[in-house]
């Protein structure tokens, strides 16, 4: 996942499904799934929102000097992306 010039490097799927695997067997009701790239550890980590309007937050990569940039966000229920 996220290869190309795009993105910093590319992302294991079987990372990306344990994440979100992670969030839909969270207690809290997480809708989304939010992936970040790390600047200083080069590396992609993941975050969850309950709202839609959660990812709009944070900023993105590509668009911000940042640390933790926003790369993509997926519904974790369709997997289909949205953000």
């Amino acid at each position: 996942m996220f290869e190309g010039l795009k993105y910093p490097k590319s992302l294991d799927e079987a990372l990306f499904n344990s994440w979100m695997e992670a969030g839909r067997a969270s207690p809290i009701s997480y809708c989304y799934l939010l992936i970040f790239w790390d600047e200083l550890d080069e590396k992609y980590l993941p975050g969850f929102a309950i709202n839609r309007s959660e990812i709009g937050e944070h900023e993105k990569y590509g668009y911000s000097p940042g640390r933790q940039l926003l790369v993509a966000a997926y519904d974790l229920y369709s997997e289909s992306r949205v953000g």
